[in-house]
């Protein structure tokens, strides 16, 4: 029955004991056979030995179908050809490839079918079945190829959606796979440009060009309005039957999570182009207001409550600040923004932040907390976060006009295996939940993908800057989480937030200081480096008001020229991060090559984390964010240059507090025991 089953024997065995199954698939005078073997115990194999070739009363059903098919095994093996297609290719090959060529077997594209007559065009419609079989239909490509009135009661039980389309658009019949597909009725006369509605082009000018012949048989992709969700179909049209009844036919192919997965990139694209605008808008704002409010500090020098411009020069630098609050916002969203994180308990967080909370909702609106009494720790930045919550409180509090409840409830979730959500996958593993319910008047379900994206706002002009839910949708994803809203229009909303479980960190050592007797210096010979000259002004003006020999560089290249010069002697480099040419950290490490032990004052628009890596391999620095005050550049200069010459001590030798306990910066913020009965 078999040839050299010895070898097959062998074969199959060996594979068995590396991967616990392996199987083939033969062709025999007496058929089709399928040998497997799966591994049982130690050195005993379970054999199976299954006929392919189809049943009696299936042959004799698809000898019956006068439209040819084939059957091929997962390695292209033609397993069964019924009557039409024996008929049609002739002679009995034993692979598709010698039939239809090596190109994919896709359904909806047209193949040229080998036969002995010649080749033949045909459209391929293809069904996958159990262990990788395929069922493969030959439709006509065109009218040459026609099937008959009576092979349309065949059709009726094929398993691929068909429909037969007059050459004027009109569905003329949908077979039964076609019926179960489309979720919704499609009775004998309904345009297809009713039922579906082009991506790219309408559907009735496609329609018009297929059956004019001038345009080719080929795939189109067509969106079907659904009442909940929308569905999608690839649509392939050809010209079929004879001259007295020449139609289109129309292959379907359900593609709807396939559009739901494209989706999903092109929206991730969007966010992700768009915080990428936002931090670079923000990082060309932070320039400019460092400038703004730096010029106004020094003016403010010599300026006090008596002279008349103080109170200008005031409102000057509270906007200036509060433009700093909106740009610090939009570098939220692009996820480029300094976080501070620490372990921290966010029932304590929340527990300080009600007092608050119950100001900003009012009298009419009752804020309840419900928090899981073993609830994980969190690792986050929790000012950041705090304001999260009052945004997401704030954000309810205005869609209950009439007034309501606002609930914040908190938990533990364990999830053994990835889930997918809202076009996000959430990893395995312990999550902290923070869900934030209100009673409001919901958001309608065309608004509900937008709400994340920066400006975007349903209130009335002048109510909201659009950027508070960006804000919290870039604070979260920096911080390794995920937020998602859900809502029900006139039932409220659900704003969810997941972020990863921590465990409590073992004390921090204490920081080493100066050794006994160090003297810190007070000024310096300070490098300063920056490509924006209203920066680098106002920098190197308060730098040498506090008696600082300043050397000033528009560029990486400059700073390196200068340093060339080993008469020049510097103390410390400030430098901005992102410069034309190279950056900061790049140039620095060079120049520490030169002149080693020398510090460092990094400053950028941008967030620490986007250069960390690069910080980490440059010794003695430290970051300072823009837009920076004076007191604030002072401040950082003065403390690098008060280490400079002082030795370190080591943990051990460190002298502890006064009162013989760790400093409470040294030890994370742990929550106090939980006594049972007792509200956390």
């Amino acid at each position: 029955m078999i040839a050299a089953p010895g070898a097959l024997v062998a074969r199959l065995q060996d594979r068995a004991e590396q991967t616990g199954w392996a199987a083939e698939d033969l062709i025999t005078r007496r058929g089709h056979l399928r040998v497997s073997v799966r591994t049982a115990h130690e050195d005993l194999f379970v054999w199976r030995f299954e006929d392919l070739g189809a049943r009696p009363d299936q042959r004799r059903a698809t000898d019956a179908l006068t439209l040819p098919m084939i059957v091929a095994g997962p390695a292209g093996t033609i397993l069964y050809m019924n009557e039409a297609a024996r008929s049609l290719i002739g002679g009995r090959p034993r692979h598709v490839d010698a039939v239809l060529g090596a190109a994919p077997l896709v359904s909806g594209r047209n193949h040229t079918l080998r036969t002995a007559e010649g080749p033949v065009d045909c459209l391929l419609a293809v069904v996958n079945g159990p262990g990788g079989r395929r069922e493969i239909y030959l439709l006509p490509a065109s009218a040459s190829l026609p099937p008959s009135a009576a092979q349309w009661a065949v059709i009726e039980t094929l398993p691929i959606p068909l429909l037969k389309v007059s050459r004027t658009g009109e569905v003329l019949a949908a077979n039964r796979s076609a019926r179960a597909l489309i979720p919704v009725p499609v009775p004998q006369g309904t345009r297809l440009s009713d039922l579906l509605e082009g991506l790219g082009r309408p559907v009735a000018e496609w329609v018009a060009d297929v059956a004019e012949g001038r345009a080719a048989a080929g795939p189109q992709f067509l969106r079907g309005r659904g009442e909940h969700q929308d569905w999608f179909l690839r649509v392939t049209l050809t010209l079929a039957g004879p001259a007295e009844d020449l139609h289109l036919l129309a292959i379907l192919d359900d593609v709807t999570e396939l559009k739901a997965l494209e989706a999903q990139f092109v929206q991730s694209q969007k966010m992700q182009a768009l915080g990428q605008l936002a931090g670079g808008v923000a990082h060309d704002f932070n320039n400019l207001l460092t400038a703004i409010s730096g010029h106004c500090d020094l003016l403010l020098l010599r300026h006090d409550e008596r002279t008349p411009d103080y109170a200008d020069l005031i409102q000057i630098r509270q906007n200036a600040n509060r433009a700093a609050s909106l740009v610090d916002q939009l570098l939220s969203f692009s996820r480029k923004q300094n976080l501070l994180p620490e372990t921290f308990d966010l029932r304590d967080t929340l527990s300080d932040l009600t007092h608050l909370l119950n100001r900003l909702t009012g009298e009419r609106i009752r804020l309840t907390l419900d928090h899981d009494p073993d609830l994980h720790a969190v690792r986050a930045d929790r000012r950041q976060l705090e304001q999260v919550i009052m945004n997401l409180v704030v954000n309810a509090r205005d869609a209950m006009p009439d007034g309501g409840e606002i609930r914040i409830e908190t938990g533990n979730v364990l999830l053994p295996q990835p889930v997918t959500r809202d076009r996000a996958v959430i990893p395995a593993g312990r999550w902290v939940t923070v869900q934030v319910h209100d009673q409001g008047i919901g958001i309608p379900p065309e608004r509900l993908p937008k709400i994340f994206e920066p400006f975007y706002t349903t209130k009335r002009p002048g109510e909201g800057t659009g950027l508070g839910l960006s804000m919290a949708y870039g604070i979260i994803k920096q911080t390794g989480g995920f937020i998602f809203a859900t809502s029900e229009p006139g039932r409220g909303s659900t704003f969810t937030i997941w972020l990863p479980a921590h465990d409590w960190p073992d004390p921090a050592p204490p920081v080493p200081g100066p050794a006994e007797g160090a003297v810190p210096r007070r000024q310096g010979s300070v490098l300063l480096v920056e490509d924006e000259a209203p920066v680098r002004a106002f920098a190197s003006r308060a730098l040498r008001l506090r008696g600082h020999r300043v050397i000033e560089a528009d560029s990486a290249e400059a700073a390196l020229a200068i340093l060339e010069d080993p008469e020049v002697a510097v103390d410390l480099f400030v430098t901005d991060v992102v410069m034309p040419g190279r950056d900061g950290p790049s140039w620095v490490r060079e120049a520490i090559t030169r002149r080693p032990g020398t510090r460092v004052v990094f400053v950028s628009g941008y967030a620490e984390d986007d250069f960390a890596e690069h910080k980490a391999m440059v010794p003695h620095s430290v970051f300072l964010a823009k837009p920076f005050s004076l007191q604030d550049l002072t401040d950082v200069v003065r403390d690098q240059l008060a280490l400079i010459g002082a030795e370190a001590v080591t943990p051990d030798d460190a002298p502890a507090p006064p009162d013989g306990r760790r400093s409470r910066s040294a030890q994370p913020s742990r929550p106090p025991p939980h006594r049972p009965g007792t509200a956390p």
